[in-house]
């Protein structure tokens, strides 16, 4: 049993006691899709409902998501409504791809992902965390929302293309915030839309900025590939560039290279930024499990990580982040439709109905989690990798589908948390919460100014 005296439960969006009518239910779906659930979704394991006119079910139920995700995931497909938000961030990569094609380009590019490649990549992360602290020295007090979104930045171009240029990273950083906050967040035209280029008149903000966005990619891919044709980085450019089919010997085309530069851009920049804000906003509610955190890393502190393995010094830091992303998980929301009719749970499902899977709902839910609501790291004690059992813990999706780059994310997490608690003791003045919102990842209402203390001295 966990121990359940005084846990912390951190601010979250009010849930309905009945389910909101259609019209506030569709507008809130844009303004903020946490806060649209009603009691009852916490509680069941399976939803059917209609829209003006579009069905659509919730899937609740761990057993249902492995049906749907794993078991039968063939027959389940994005719906337009997600390409049209995110093709103009990620291109043709991985995320976005289906079928025959997406299973080649998992298979060419999951062993650039494996443990050993990934140990390559940690002098990155550690120099992105290094001047991450350089960056808030001498501060009592700092914006940490816009902070690891810099250094989150800089550890994923780091690791990509080996570029430490702070110019540089602030264009690529600006491109990507103007998106999200901007023609990335979703309209009303995407619930309704029957395929990507539906309502293109609706479309013109986003395909400007993917003529934008390609371009600047292509530019850094351009740039480093002329500049040391003959140079080893040691980063995943370097990867990429090497990959080759084992069926046909074939390398990854230039707009190949650049739709996984992108995806890899976007998937490990915004995602672990919002990580380690929440981790390091639910550390201020929870003193006494930061105080516990610092003893950790000051037993094992960040300068003496060499490989994959000296992780596992830290078993705390890693169940506060994965107690962070089930609170908060990287993506609230995944929508499938089936190609053929289907049965989940013993309920049919025609084709062409949206199923929904919320791990926002799925996190919480009362039948799967002790104390939902709460912060309990000690719940993940002993799990080394939760989202790959179960079905009910969903930060990575799951199913053959599974991010590739989990334990990149990770690892560069871990990293960069340890190494700004080594240095500070984290707290929030102002007794405003913090709430929750939904855009592309789950972004704060408001970026509160966490205070400093020294804990180290220099």
């Amino acid at each position: 049993m966990l121990d359940t005296l005084s846990p912390v439960i951190p601010p979250a969006p009010a849930v309905h006691a009945k389910d909101l009518p259609p019209v506030k239910l569709l507008l809130g779906s844009i303004r903020n899709n946490l806060a649209i659930w009603s009691d009852n979704a916490f509680d069941t394991g399976f939803n059917r409902n209609t829209l003006f006119g579009v069905e659509s079910v919730l899937v609740n139920d761990p057993a249902g998501v492995r049906h749907m995700m794993a078991t039968n995931a063939a027959n389940y497909v994005r719906p337009a409504m997600t390409p049209r938000i995110l093709r103009p961030m990620v291109g043709h990569g991985v995320f976005l791809a289906e079928g025959g094609e997406w299973r080649r380009q998992r298979r060419l590019l999951s062993p650039s992902f494996t443990p050993n490649h990934v140990n390559i990549l940690l002098p990155h992360f550690i120099a992105a965390a290094n001047d991450l602290v350089g960056e808030l020295e001498g501060q009592s007090s700092a914006d940490l929302s816009d902070a690891y979104q810099i250094a989150a930045l800089n550890a994923v171009l780091r690791a990509l293309f080996s570029m430490p240029d702070r110019a540089e990273r602030d264009r690529i950083g600006d491109l990507v915030r103007r998106y999200v906050t901007g023609p990335g967040r979703p309209q009303i035209f995407d619930a309704f839309a029957k395929s990507e280029n539906s309502f293109a008149f609706a479309l013109g903000k986003r395909r400007a900025f993917q003529k934008r966005w390609f371009s600047a990619v292509d530019a850094i891919v351009s740039a480093r590939r002329d500049a040391t044709r003959d140079t080893a980085h040691h980063d995943l450019l370097d990867l990429l560039i090497a990959v080759r089919d084992p069926e046909t010997g074939a390398s990854l085309a230039a707009d190949e290279v650049r739709d996984q530069c992108a995806t890899m851009i976007f998937a490990g920049y915004e995602t672990t930024a919002r990580l380690l804000f929440w981790a390091s906003y639910l550390l201020t509610l929870d003193q006494a499990e930061q105080t516990r955190l610092r003893a950790e890393v000051a037993a094992f502190p960040p300068e003496r990580v060499a490989t994959l393995d000296d992780l596992g010094h830290w078993p705390r830091l890693r169940r506060v982040l994965l107690e962070t992303m089930r609170l908060y998980p990287p993506v609230p929301v995944l929508v499938r439709e089936p190609i053929e009719d289907d049965v989940i749970m013993g309920e049919p499902v025609r084709r062409g109905v949206q199923v929904y899977v919320a791990p926002w709902v799925l996190h919480r839910h009362r039948k799967h989690w002790q104390h939902p609501t709460a912060f309990m790291p000690d719940r993940f004690a002993g799990q080394a990798s939760p989202w790959t059992s179960g079905g009910a813990y969903l930060p990575f999706g799951a199913g053959p589908r599974i991010c590739i780059g989990a334990g990149f994310a990770l690892a560069e997490a871990q990293i960069m948390l340890a190494t700004v608690l080594q240095r500070y003791t984290l707290a929030i003045g102002s007794q405003r919460p913090v709430m929750p919102v939904a855009r592309l990842t789950i972004q704060p209402s408001y970026a509160p100014m966490f205070k400093l203390e020294r804990t180290l001295s220099p």
